[in-house]
């Protein structure tokens, strides 16, 4: 290799020294022919070879080319690496070269083959108001002490960066359908475009190119919404780059630490406070913070529609011997009169409706899962009330008994006590029904005045709710005139849903 050394001195003795080109050559050790090159033109440096031989690696070149195009046809994640087609070569095929010959022709034929070959992305200026991103992702947190996952949606502005993030106990089609009515309220108008993965609640069939089978109740959301939905190629995420990273933003500044919170709607509504938080920081490349983007833009929405998208399920039932109706594999109780009669339930993504004959008769908040109950104790009082021997065992009452105060659990004791355990607890089972009509506090109140006075009976409850109600006193000194009163009419309480008398 010729240095600039030599290229200097071999010009300088020519040039200024006037010495013959056979004169140089003997002195400097390089041909005839590198000695007239040097005089001829200008210092090149170093050229490497245009062809690079394997001496070792040549007779493997062909195994590892096929290896390389087989791996077209292989998932991104389970192809080979130099280090593999390395461990291969000596494993296979009694390979004694080195590692660092296979990497480099590796790097070179995949470079030649098209085989992960680095892509190159496209600088784009979206439109305001026209394009938006949606995905999911999952997250941790604590609802009523307990550890949760969730599934956390997420709808961000090509144009703005503005976001909007709010978190499911699922990713059903209902949930996806909530995320995006209230994803358009928080940014006050509908995005004419809408970019995604191939969502199976959205895509049902993928065809050739774009072209995509859109599941029937997702069509009838979109066409009353009026956007076009734009769904992304086959494992190219990165189309909808944006909400990709806005997935791991909000996982590490929204659920770090691991939010903890009384139920999921108050979760969310932190998850709301902080998206309109988001803002006030300019995003690399634009002039303009976010926010002030965001009122650019807002102007060319689409109007939100007059009246709300019913995001809605419906399905018939029949009411079993337990008063329970099985709707999505979970089950939720209605009043024991109900037994065996058919129903029809309706389903939003937070709670369940069941009605008979056009009348409402229970509601729950919506279960997700399998097998679960979503017992009311209030369906079954009354059949427990004619079945002492059950209250125990009852589920609706195991379930309530987790976390009702401890005063109801002094009363029962006092009942019992001065009663016997039968009477007792069919008395206590009065008190309980006095739930139906007043308010959890008053009666908890109640509860523990008469235990102070000592009282034993559930007249004593009933006539502390109704003098709390006549003069709003919660202090009784005295209950003696409790006696006078006529005893209460416990046969009202089974007049459930409007006139339905459960037998006795």
């Amino acid at each position: 290799m010729l240095t600039v050394d030599q290229y200097s001195y071999i010009r300088t003795a020519h040039r200024v020294y006037g010495k013959k080109i056979k004169q140089i050559a003997r002195e400097t050790g390089h041909s005839k022919n590198t000695i007239k090159k040097v005089l001829r033109e200008e210092y090149s440096g170093y050229k490497p070879r245009i062809k690079q031989p394997y001496p070792v690696l040549g007779p493997y070149l062909t195994t590892i080319d096929q290896w390389l195009t087989d791996d077209k046809k292989r998932p991104k994640k389970q192809r080979h690496t130099a280090v593999r087609i390395f461990n291969r070569l000596r494993q296979e095929h009694d390979f004694k070269g080195s590692e660092t010959s296979v990497r480099r022709y590796v790097r070179e034929a995949k470079l030649r083959l098209g085989v992960g070959a680095p892509q190159v992305f496209i600088a784009s200026d979206p439109q305001a108001g026209v394009e938006a991103e949606v995905d999911w992702g999952q997250c941790l947190a604590i609802l009523g002490g307990i550890e949760t996952r969730l599934k956390l949606f997420c709808m961000r502005s090509k144009f703005s960066g503005k976001h909007f993030v709010r978190c499911y106990p699922c990713e059903r089609q209902q949930a996806l359908f909530d995320g995006h009515i209230r994803g358009f309220s928080f940014f006050d108008g509908i995005f004419p475009v809408l970019i995604y993965d191939n969502l199976t609640t959205a895509v049902q069939k993928i065809l050739h190119g774009k072209n995509r089978v859109l599941q029937e109740s997702y069509d009838k959301f979109r066409g009353y919404h009026n956007f076009v939905p734009r769904f992304c190629n086959r494992g190219q995420g990165h189309e909808k780059g944006g909400v990709e990273g806005l997935v791991g933003y909000s996982r590490r500044n929204y659920m770090v630490p691991v939010p903890a919170a009384d139920s999921l709607e108050d979760l969310n509504r932190m998850l709301l406070q902080a998206c309109r938080a988001y803002g006030d920081h300019r995003i690399a490349g634009r002039e303009h913070t976010v926010n002030e983007l965001y009122e650019e833009e807002k102007g060319h929405l689409l109007s939100l529609p007059d009246i709300p998208f019913s995001n809605l399920e419906t399905a018939g039932g029949k009411v079993d011997k337990y008063a329970t109706v099985v709707v999505d594999k979970n089950r939720y109780s209605v009043p024991t009169s109900y037994a065996y009669f058919k129903v029809n339930v309706v389903l939003y993504i937070d709670c369940v409706e069941i009605f008979y004959g056009g009348k409402k008769i229970a509601s729950h908040a919506r279960l997700y899962g399998n097998n679960k109950w979503s017992l009311k104790p209030e369906h079954y009082l009354e059949l427990i009330a004619q079945r002492p021997q059950a209250f125990e065992s009852a589920r609706a009452i195991r379930q309530w008994r987790k976390n009702w105060p401890s005063c109801l659990e002094r009363l029962l004791d006092k009942f019992c006590q001065k009663q016997g355990h039968t009477k007792g607890i069919k008395d206590f089972i009065t008190v309980l029904m006095l739930y139906k009509d007043n308010a959890a506090g008053d009666i908890e109140s109640a509860v523990k005045t008469a235990l102070s006075s000592g009282a034993g009976t559930s007249q004593a409850v009933k006539h502390i709710l109704i003098h709390k109600e006549t003069d709003g006193s919660q202090s009784f000194s005295s209950l003696d005139n409790w006696q006078s009163l006529p005893p209460p009419d416990v046969s009202v309480y089974g007049q459930i849903g409007g006139g339905i008398l459960i037998p006795a």
